[in-house]
This record gives C-alpha cells, sequence and structure tokens, in this order.
C-alpha cells in the first residue's frame, strides 16, 4: 500500500530524485536533504506505514539489520567516529513526517548534531508504577 499524498511513498519508489545509497525490494536508503551531520542517511520502506507500530515485524526486522549493514559501510567509508540511529513515532516524538523511516547520523569528534537528553532519575515509586502497568496489560 502506498500513500499518493506522501513524500516518502514517492522518494522511496524513486517518483522523485534521490541521492540513492542503497535499494532492495522493500527498502530504500538515502542521503538526507537536511543533514545533521555529514553522510546523515534515512532508511525507507517502499510502503507505507506511518510508524513504528504500524510496521510489518518482519519488515521492522529487516530495517534493524538493514541500519547495521548501512552504517558499517558508511562508517568505512566516511571515516566517522560513531553513528546515531533515531527512529522518532509521533509528533510529540519528534516524528515530522508521517511514513516510518530511520535516521542513521554518523557522529564526528566535536561535531555539534546535539542529541541528547537531561538525565533523570528512576525513582522506586515510578519503577513499581511502570512494572505493575506492564504485568496488568499482557
Amino acid at each position: 500500500m502506498r500513500d499518493d499524498n506522501c513524500i516518502f511513498c514517492k522518494i522511496a519508489n524513486g517518483e522523485i530524485p534521490s541521492a540513492t545509497l542503497y535499494e532492495d525490494d522493500d527498502f530504500r536508503v538515502i542521503l538526507d536533504l537536511g543533514p545533521a551531520t555529514k553522510g546523515h542517511a534515512l532508511i525507507l520502506p517502499k510502503e507505507h506505514y506511518p510508524n513504528l507500530y504500524e510496521l510489518p515485524d518482519d519488515l521492522a526486522g529487516k530495517a534493524i539489520v538493514l541500519a547495521k549493514n548501512m552504517i558499517k559501510k558508511l562508517t568505512k567509508a566516511l571515516g566517522c567516529d560513531g553513528y546515531n540511529v533515531v527512529q522518532n513515532n509521533g509528533e510529540a516524538a519528534g516524528q515530522t513526517v508521517f511514513h516510518f523511516h530511520m535516521h542513521l547520523i554518523p557522529r564526528y569528534n566535536g561535531d555539534d548534531a546535539g542529541f541528547g537528553w537531561k538525565v533523570g532519575e528512576l525513582t522506586e515509586e515510578d519503577k513499581a508504577d511502570i512494572l505493575d502497568k506492564i504485568e496488568k496489560s499482557v
């Protein structure tokens, strides 16, 4: 299934030109047009899935294996010092295009890409509450 109004569907299926790094029957990997760092790439499924929740398990597995293989190749090619693999789900999590995609972001010592968060603390109360809710949801 594809969404004719989705820009990532159009890119993934070759209707809009892109700098393609890899392609198979299920995915296209492209360079991001708004990179966080040099070599920032996106993994796009060719079918439309709004987010990870909707992505079939077999494709989710293939996406992570593809991410692993791509960052190995890109690390060698770019000489970067590390990698962020980022996947956002929902507006509150920073998702701006509602077609599942994974960001492969090369990290270079001293870059200012700035991925991080304020480290909190897991309280005993929160831990007990979360574990209780998970147990009840099974």
